[in-house]
């Protein structure tokens, strides 16, 4: 097997590990604290960082050059997740996970005004596409709730929070001064704890642990190991393989990989309508994967990555 299909391999698996967060968010958030759930994610991830990290023999006084770094990074970070859980409240999985899909083309933006970069007509276009599914979906395929702009109290707060994310992309590349990926999501991971202590220090208090169902600790390990620890190696090993666009174009497989969750967890599928939506992010999916001969390191990949 190439290193590109390794590549791709690895996107698959990490779009799907991110798809279930969607799935079990949805069951965990009656019954915890969003920016509580968070906290314990991100100390949970940050055990797991930074044994990484001290394996590798990285935690050394490098860590702690320009602190206000993480604490920023983390912050936006931690805002995304804390908005996400809040929104899955009333929005369905799947539509949340269209709402994701949007998270692409503000990255753009965000990139252009943050790093000057330009994006392609084929790119602009896989993206547009992405975003009509999206939409489709998120306004439940309900042509009349299109046109008014109806969109439910979730998704407007999920979509919040996935700016928070299309932020943070460019301010990581920004921001780097050199520090490994590891440590510096380990670094990110700390300033974010340091931001949720604030922000969640009355339900930190508050909560009755014991009385939390079974579901909630199965989402907060599952985040915790599976769709941060586990999707954190996967992305760096599918970008060292694949052009940039190619790892962003599987958050369009995302959606596709939640209806499969619901499924699988006895909700049922979407309406027929609604999938229309999820084809159109395949679709976008397909185009954003087409081979495009790109300068620097991705042109050194070949046409079957």
């Amino acid at each position: 097997m190439s290193e590109g299909l390794r590549g791709h391999g690895a996107m698959l698996l990490f779009s799907m590990l991110v798809a279930g967060s969607f799935s079990l968010g949805a069951l965990a958030s009656p019954f915890i604290a969003p920016e509580l759930v968070t906290f314990l994610r991100f100390s949970i991830a940050a055990l797991i960082l930074g044994s990484i990290c001290a394996l590798r023999g990285e935690l050394n006084a490098s860590v702690f050059t320009a602190v206000w770094r993480y604490v920023l990074l983390g912050g936006v970070f931690a805002t995304y997740f804390v908005l996400m859980f809040e929104g899955l409240k009333t929005a369905t999985p799947v539509s949340a996970a269209a709402v994701f899909t949007l998270t692409p083309i503000v990255t753009a933006f965000a990139s252009f005004l943050l790093l000057r970069q330009i994006t392609t007509s084929r790119i602009a276009g896989g993206l547009s596409i992405g975003a009509v599914g999206a939409l489709w979906v998120i306004f439940r395929a309900d042509w009349s709730a299109f046109m008014l702009f109806e969109v439910g109290k979730g998704e407007i707060i999920y979509f919040w929070g996935c700016v928070c994310h299309a932020i943070y992309i460019p301010l990581v590349r920004l921001l780097n001064r050199g520090e490994s990926a590891i440590l510096f999501s380990f670094g990110t991971t700390i300033g974010g704890i340091l931001v949720l202590l604030v922000w969640s220090w009355p339900a930190i208090w508050n909560t009755d642990y014991a009385a939390l169902p079974n579901i909630v600790w199965l989402t907060v390990l599952y985040v915790s190991i599976f769709a941060t620890a586990a999707t954190f190696v996967l992305g760096q090993f599918a970008s060292l393989r694949l052009p940039g666009a190619k790892v962003m174009a599987y958050t369009y497989l995302i959606p596709s990989w939640v209806t499969l969750w619901e499924i699988a967890l006895g909700h049922g599928a979407p309406r027929g309508l609604i999938l229309v939506g999820v084809g159109l992010t395949v679709l976008a999916l397909v185009v954003l994967l087409k081979h495009e001969e790109t300068g620097g390191r991705d042109g050194r990949l070949s046409k079957a990555d």
